[in-house]
């Protein structure tokens, strides 16, 4: 906990770009500085020659200028630079800046209170602050990838959570994006399903049984592995090696000739695998919905699979590829320091890297997107350099248009959670889990008066999964993590709850004061002579949004926006509990306080929709 929280504060610090159409302080500020340098080094200063960021909270200011990287360019000092930039840009943009300081090389700016008080007044009814009018640029986003033999576990919550939320904070950066899957629904693993069923099950389905679809075939895919287990220590106790009884166990090799017999398309294995499949469709269905994933187009390897290999024919006839003696056909990366690669068995049959590169020409062709986004875990990095350096190697146009998202796994702090396998902890339990653990959380706090039943569990359902989603969320993707359901859930912490929390206590303030939301705000007089250090600090804060929005796509890392959020919502609650709407001593002070709280409740509101996370009116 304390780890994560010493880097929020930075998260805000970096440099700061804005694609908006709108002109935000940051743009303003750029327009003033080059106009500055203009006029008084004749240097002409783009965007990217400053260096703007929010100053330190032990300095005094709004925003600092790097002066360092200007220096040269003008041939002067930096405090020479510095007091002159200021002077500038106080005596000729009062209405921007109305002091400033020179601090070792940083110029530090105090915004005028005019600049911020406008601000929050034409942005308080504002619901869509924030998002980028279009790039005309399209992005694909694949994530989820399941198998069709057993269940979503934890790990595929993360990648869905990750995937979603980056599809979603790109759309309002702009792009126009294409939510993708994989499904997984052919091979060996899922035959080992389909015969122990037949072998085990006389006739049960899920609806005789009265379990989930997905559970119920991956039941079997237990099943199947207990059994060839079984076989194998038998081979081995008969004197048989390890190896070779893996290989002869009666069980594996009925496996084999399923699968066999399904890629002739033998009716009796293919209308199995299609009822088998159907069931677990169904039971990912269940769980896609609960926990609000979609996608705008799902694959299916069983389609994809054969695909690529006519591109490795023509690569092997191009001479970009090679043929073993075995007659297998490779590719040689060793150049781009990889190593060879397998595109083809010498029985001519693909290999997944074959069905990438073929599914990966059919997404090009169907959308021709500018970026195509594979969230897939860090243990593929190897594979997805080599499928990138494969389409490059055979000229294919989108090479170099695709991108990796890779992230770390993520594990629980205790083994209490039901496992079907092993250490794999289903998506459906730890759900469940979640859930139950915001109600007793909402209980014990006695936060349930005045909701009837049915919106209690509603409301239990939006804690837990906001606290699940935002747990997984505020860590960079890259990183490993611990999943914490306990910690997820605290009211108090760097928590999905503590951000609802905040946005349900704007309402009660509207609420008490007889206003909504949409209520307007609205005065005629913007010259507040002085605005409280809290007051100045959230509006500068709450300004930021767009930016923030724009890192994150930048970085494709949902963190950016939960660690945003969670300051956003400590400095409203600290200046809540420091100023008084109801009581505030002017009208203007109680409009201006009203509008903060909007824009606060809107921009919660819309980054916890950027994370998959919604947000109750009452808690």
């Amino acid at each position: 906990m304390t780890n994560i929280q010493d880097g929020l504060t930075e998260s805000l610090r970096l440099p700061l770009q804005t694609i908006s159409n709108s002109m935000t302080i940051v743009d303003k500020i750029n327009e003033a500085v080059s106009e500055a340098l203009s006029a008084l080094y004749d240097f002409k200063a783009s965007a990217k020659d400053l260096q703007v960021s929010l100053t330190k909270p032990e300095f005094t200011g709004d925003y600092t200028l790097v002066l360092f990287s200007l220096i040269k360019k003008v041939n002067t000092t930096p405090d020479v630079l510095g007091s002159l930039l200021g002077d500038f840009l106080v005596k000729n943009h009062e209405t921007l800046f109305n002091d400033f300081n020179v601090i070792k090389g940083f110029l530090n700016l105090s915004l005028a209170p005019e600049l911020l008080t406008k601000f929050a007044a034409d942005t308080y009814n504002n619901i869509s602050f924030g998002q980028q009018p279009s790039t005309g640029k399209k992005v694909m986003v694949e994530y989820a990838s399941p198998n069709t033999n057993k269940p979503l576990h934890l790990g595929h919550l993360r990648n869905i959570f990750i995937g979603w939320s980056i599809a979603e904070i790109l759309k309002a950066d702009g792009y126009n994006v294409v939510k993708t899957s994989i499904v997984n629904d052919r091979g060996i693993h899922i035959c080992k399903s389909m015969l122990a069923w037949e072998r085990y099950a006389n006739g049960a389905t899920p609806e005789t049984t009265h379990t989930k679809g997905d559970h119920f075939v991956g039941d079997y895919y237990v099943k199947f592995n207990e059994i060839y287990n079984e076989e194998i220590r038998h081979l081995v106790n008969d004197g048989m090696p390890e190896e070779k009884a893996k290989k002869e166990a009666p069980v594996m090799k009925a496996t084999q000739e399923m699968l066999l017999k399904w890629e002739e398309n033998e009716p009796h294995v293919k209308a199995l695998w299609q009822t088998m499949n159907g069931w677990v469709y169904k039971g990912f269905d269940e769980t896609y919905n609960r926990i609000g994933a979609d996608f705008d187009k799902t694959y299916y390897e069983s389609d994809t699979y054969l695909l690529g290999k006519d591109f490795v024919y023509e690569g092997l006839a191009q001479g970009k590829l090679f043929r073993k003696d075995d007659g297998s056909i490779w590719i040689d990366l060793t150049a781009e320091g990889l190593d060879e690669k397998l595109l083809l068995r010498s029985d001519g049959t693909s290999v997944y890297m074959t069905s990438d590169i073929g599914l990966a020409n059919s997404k090009y062709k169907e959308y021709q997107p500018q970026k195509s986004i594979y969230v897939i875990g860090d243990e593929q990095n190897y594979h997805m350099k080599v499928l990138q350096q494969v389409c490059k190697k055979l000229g294919m146009p989108y090479g170099d248009k695709i991108f990796h998202l890779s992230y770390g796994m993520v594990e629980l702090t205790t083994g209490k959670m039901k496992s079907r396998e092993g250490t794999v902890v289903d998506a459906d339990d730890i759900v469940d889990e979640v859930i139950d653990t915001a109600r007793k959380h909402t209980e014990e706090l006695g936060k349930t008066k005045g909701f009837s039943k049915d919106q209690l569990i509603q409301l239990y359902e939006t804690i837990g999964l906001g606290a699940m989603k935002f747990y997984l969320l505020r860590v960079d993707p890259k990183k490993r993590m611990i999943f914490n359901p306990e910690e997820s859930i605290d009211f108090h912490g760097f928590t999905g709850p503590f951000i609802q929390y905040t946005y349900a206590r704007i309402q009660s303030v509207f609420r008490k004061m007889g206003n909504t939301a949409n209520t307007s705000y609205v005065s005629d007089d913007y010259s507040l002579e002085q605005l409280s250090p809290m007051e100045k600090e959230l509006l500068v804060i709450l300004e930021q949004y767009p930016n923030i929005i724009h890192q994150s796509a930048e970085e494709l890392n949902p963190s950016v926006i939960a660690v945003y959020s969670f300051q956003l919502a400590q400095k409203f609650n600290t200046f809540y509990n420091s100023h008084s709407i109801a009581s505030a001593e002017t009208k203007p002070e109680q409009i201006l306080r009203l509008q903060i709280a909007s824009v606060t409740a809107n921009i919660i509101k819309s980054a916890m929709h950027l994370l998959g996370i919604n947000v109750p009116d009452k808690m």
